[in-house]
């Protein structure tokens, strides 16, 4: 059985996927933000859906599209909750479908659950990480029961892979030279490379999905862009590891923008 916290951010974002879907199949028009960043009326939507949700439980929310609270009380927080209600907003407008739902529940920094649902191939996967658990759900409907998300679920398991082949898995929106500098690298130690492109969090999915062997970002990503690809990648024994602290990388941090990083 799942905790009740995994089981409200898996209904939370399965109704929001809904609401992003209604959004997807009409005609789209979208804002910019004061970064420049696209904002559309599914990210409104769902937002407003997740946070009924998550209000419901005794943790704060950080959220892509919420106004931000201030770091002299985020940092009293020991456990929140980490949002994007629709990560990979450019990939939405362009309607190649390669967007998410973003959930996280993080704890002194650290993901412990997370979420993240494929709206339009009704894809969910969720993780607890405390429990060493990851799972992918194939659903017929977006207003699928959770018992019946746990009847059809199926164990995501990390194998070994072909040590003279390394699988990497790109932005579909943020190639650029530093991460074709690291594939050359690994090039020169004679390694075959495979490069995948794919938008939004579903990079971290190809990795736990055993269908890449490395992530590497090194572009500009918020924490609800990771955090629940982390929990995910994390529950796998799979790190995704800062490239100024060569440890993991953290949530709630006075500046919510994430250091460069390598999911392997």
């Amino acid at each position: 059985m799942i905790s009740n916290n995994l089981q409200t951010a898996i209904l939370g974002a399965l109704d929001a996927g809904e609401a992003i879907m209604k959004v997807y199949n009409s005609e789209i028009s979208v804002e910019y933000k004061a970064d420049e960043s696209p904002l559309t009326e599914a990210d409104k939507r769902a937002n407003t859906i997740i946070n009924a949700y998550l209000d419901k439980t005794e943790f704060p929310i950080i959220s892509e599209e919420n106004k931000q609270t201030d770091y002299s009380i985020r940092k009293t927080w020991k456990t929140c909750w980490i949002v994007d209600p629709v990560d990979g907003t450019k990939e939405f407008i362009k309607r190649n479908g390669e967007f998410t739902v973003n959930i996280a529940l993080v704890k002194h920094g650290k993901p412990v659950l997370g979420v993240i649902y494929v709206p339009v191939t009704k894809t969910l996967y969720y993780a607890n990480v405390e429990e060493k658990v990851a799972f992918k759900a194939e659903l017929n409907s977006h207003n699928t029961e959770i018992v019946e998300v746990i009847r059809i679920a199926e164990l995501l398991d990390k194998k070994p892979s072909n040590n003279n082949i390394v699988r990497v898995v790109a932005s579909r929106s943020h190639m650029n030279i530093e991460t074709k500098i690291f594939i050359k690298s690994i090039q020169n130690t004679g390694k075959q490379i495979e490069t995948v492109s794919k938008g939004s969090s579903l990079k971290f999915c190809i990795i736990a999905e055993d269908n890449a062997d490395v992530y590497p970002r090194f572009a500009p990503t918020m924490e609800w862009d990771t955090a629940a690809g982390q929990a995910i990648c994390n529950a796998l024994g799979i790190h995704v590891i800062s490239q100024e602290t060569n440890a993991s990388l953290r949530y709630n941090k006075e500046n919510l923008l994430n250091p460069w990083f390598i999911v392997s």
